[in-house]
């Protein structure tokens, strides 16, 4: 593609890498402009049309004065005013429908990127969002992204409008005089030697810029759902300062960034008021000794300034070039992680009904830089047995999970349920037959109902509230203003520990797991709260699968096979673990 290379080109700088990626975020950006083509041509017509109208009016003063007012000819003088008016209208009208249109074009391409960039995250592992800062993902869907589309729709339209206006401008320029239209030829070649001066400096401000609002992100993204815990510690005032330091260093970068464009503008818009100084100096005397007409030399002066106007636009899209392709890069870079896990390309179905049969054959796994956390790791875990995992804290236990459900592979053995290699299945399929109800339930800011059937979007109401009652939630729900309407605040926070797992055991319901894992599920409640809890799950899932991990003796009650997960190798025992 000619134009991606023109541009790749434009803002090339030493980095091969950041070349690359440059040109992988440019296709990337063309796939979503691409289907817009036939928008994108109509908006061109319009502003070319507008671009016509707007030059056609000073030469209508032109004739206004020299034909008119000088000729002292009333009927022209008329006829032009009329014409003048109704280019003003039409003008006006076609204003308004580019700016609607450009508007709808514009959220078109916005969110088509966003939603690509989002889709794109849901497929990477959780150790990807461990690893990366919620401030900074945030920074670069909202800002960078933004920042994109914006040089895609309305920094290239304006430019362009401006390539239009400056060609239309300089014809008539040389229309009424190709003598001073030499002047705006002398002009262009210092312009372009001062921006590729600079140029560097822009990117590496705009980049310093972008550090520091994620800086300002984060750290809002990781203190105010900690507000109570600040409360808490009594550390208000050193958060407030943390956000002061946070928000000096970010205008201080932003004034500089403000500082370098404005130079980057201000040395050739001073040469083009100077050129312009000069055509009046060099016209006027013209007018005085009469080789040329007042009309004449006003309109010169108006096309002069159009012709000035698009080369300002045109400086201010280069510097929107060297913000825009900083941005491209910092999305670039997360579209190029690439998801750990895939669907097979030759997917299988499991047999139905789902039994829950599970076998771990020979299972090595290692975090990379990391010693391996599961050496040899073998077992076998009947369908409808209550399995009970125990093991000291970080020795794998979550992880054996996280590879039951494929957000990893094992660098050795497979995994089967039913017989089938996970590996085989689809990840939906996969993900729906393994449920996990974890210590941190995760709740969502909408209604009790959207909350509860989250997982099994096609369950009814009837079955959401049949869900809710076997989970023990039926007087909750009866207390609440608008019942499973009501809105629930955000992450739950008026629930409590109790109420958070009832509604993870009503979502568990509604999904008809074949294999339940309780992760920790009941550590962060009373014993009481856990009994009922644990009561609940054996009665209410009594063929599933369920694999039981705490640390809590009374949560592993009632087991029928108990393993234990030590050194990276799992061990069946023959009794209940001394915890």
């Amino acid at each position: 593609m000619p134009v991606l290379t023109l541009l790749t080109r434009a803002i090339h700088t030493h980095n091969a890498g950041s070349d690359e990626q440059l040109a992988q975020g440019f296709r990337w950006l063309y796939a979503y402009v691409r289907p817009q083509l036939k928008a994108i041509s109509g908006l061109l017509l319009l502003s070319l049309c507008g671009t016509g109208i707007v030059l056609l009016q000073p030469w209508l003063t032109k004739m206004l004065i020299d034909d008119g007012l000088v000729a002292g000819d009333y009927r022209t003088l008329v006829i032009v005013a009329l014409c003048m008016i109704g280019a003003g209208i039409l003008g006006t009208v076609l204003s308004g429908v580019n700016r609607f249109l450009h508007t709808r074009l514009s959220g078109r391409i916005l969110f088509s990127l966003r939603n690509d960039l989002y889709r794109h995250l849901q497929t990477l592992s959780p150790a990807f969002f461990a690893q990366r800062r919620t401030g900074d993902l945030l920074a670069r869907m909202d800002g960078d992204v933004a920042e994109i589309q914006r040089f895609a729709v309305d920094s290239l339209f304006s430019a362009v409008s401006a390539v239009i206006g400056l060609i239309g401008a300089l014809a008539l320029l040389v229309t009424l005089s190709w003598k001073l239209s030499l002047l705006v030829v002398l002009l262009i070649p210092f312009e372009i030697v001062w921006l590729r001066w600079m140029r560097k400096k822009v990117e590496f401000q705009t980049r310093a810029m972008r550090e520091r609002a994620t800086d300002v992100s984060s750290f809002l993204v990781e203190t105010l759902p900690a507000t109570k815990f600040i409360q808490a510690s009594g550390q208000e005032a050193a958060e407030q300062k943390r956000l002061g330091h946070f928000s000096d260093q970010y205008l201080n970068q932003l004034l500089s960034l403000q500082v370098t464009e404005f130079f980057t503008q201000a040395v050739p818009s001073t040469l083009t008021s100077i050129t312009r100084a000069a055509a009046f100096l060099i016209g006027g005397w013209w007018v005085i000794e009469g080789q040329w007409q007042l009309g004449s030399l006003i309109a010169f002066s108006t096309y002069l300034g159009m012709a000035t106007g698009p080369v300002n636009s045109l400086l201010g899209l280069y510097v929107a070039v060297q913000r825009m392709s900083v941005s491209l890069v910092r999305v670039n870079e997360l579209r190029q992680h690439q998801p750990e896990v895939t669907d097979p390309a030759e997917p299988r179905s499991l047999p139905e009904p789902v039994a829950g049969d599970i076998t771990l054959n020979n299972i090595r796994f290692a975090y990379p830089g990391r010693s391996p956390v599961l050496i040899h790791t073998s077992a076998h875990f009947s369908a409808g047995h209550k399995i009970a995992l125990s093991g000291p804290s970080g020795v794998g236990k979550s992880t054996l999970i996280d590879l039951l459900q494929r957000y990893a592979d094992p660098q050795d053995g497979q995994i089967f349920l039913d017989g089938t290699n996970i590996r085989d299945l689809p990840l939906a399929e996969l993900r729906r037959h393994v449920a996990v109800v974890s210590q941190d339930i995760t709740l969502f800011r909408g209604s009790l109902l959207e909350n509860l059937r989250y997982a099994a979007p096609q369950a009814s109401d009837a079955d959401v509230m049949e869900a809710a009652r076997e989970a023990q939630l039926g007087e909750m729900i009866a207390q609440l203003p608008e019942g499973l309407a009501t809105i629930m605040g955000e992450r739950g926070q008026r629930l409590s520990g109790g109420q958070k797992q009832r509604m993870a055991i009503a979502r568990a319901l509604l999904q008809q797991p074949a294999v339940l894992v309780l992760d920790e599920a009941t550590s962060a409640v009373d014993e009481e709260t856990e009994r009922q809890v644990i009561s609940a799950i054996d009665r209410l899932f009594p063929h599933c699968t369920r694999i039981v991990i705490s640390h809590r003796r009374s949560t592993l009650d009632g087991a029928d096979l108990f393993f234990a997960l030590k050194d990276g190798e799992l061990t069946e025992l023959k009794s209940e673990p001394e915890l």
